[in-house]
């Protein structure tokens, strides 16, 4: 396995992908992904706990009004629920590009100059 290098793809010539290319693409898909997320956790915390609290309380989750239980704990679950999204989802991205770190043989150390 390559480490840090280009997917195996090739170009519409027919020759090796240019050797940026595939970078901007990869950080344009983790900061889709980030962005994503960032409005999904700030609608949960400032938008449930905050701006719809009044509108939320009227509903009872758990003996709680459903505003207060987001305030409290919701945007701490939905925090921690997108971390590991967060990570799953990276962790994909990076087998895709081969960039990641799980290699499951030591190709990985031969690649990194034969340095341990």
């Amino acid at each position: 396995m390559r480490q840090g290098g280009p997917p195996a793809q090739e170009t519409t010539e027919g020759g090796p992908p240019p050797t940026h290319d595939w970078r901007r693409e990869y950080w344009r898909r983790n900061l889709r992904l980030m962005a994503v997320l960032l409005v999904i956790w700030f609608a949960v915390s400032f938008g449930c706990g905050i701006l719809f609290v009044e509108q939320l309380n009227e509903i009872s989750f758990f003996d709680y009004p459903l505003g207060f239980w987001f305030a409290q704990q919701g945007s701490i679950y939905t925090f921690v629920l997108l971390i590991l999204v967060y990570a799953v989802r990276m962790d994909r991205l990076d087998k895709e590009f081969g960039v990641d770190e799980n290699g499951d043989d030591d190709e990985a150390e031969t690649g990194r100059g034969g340095e341990q």
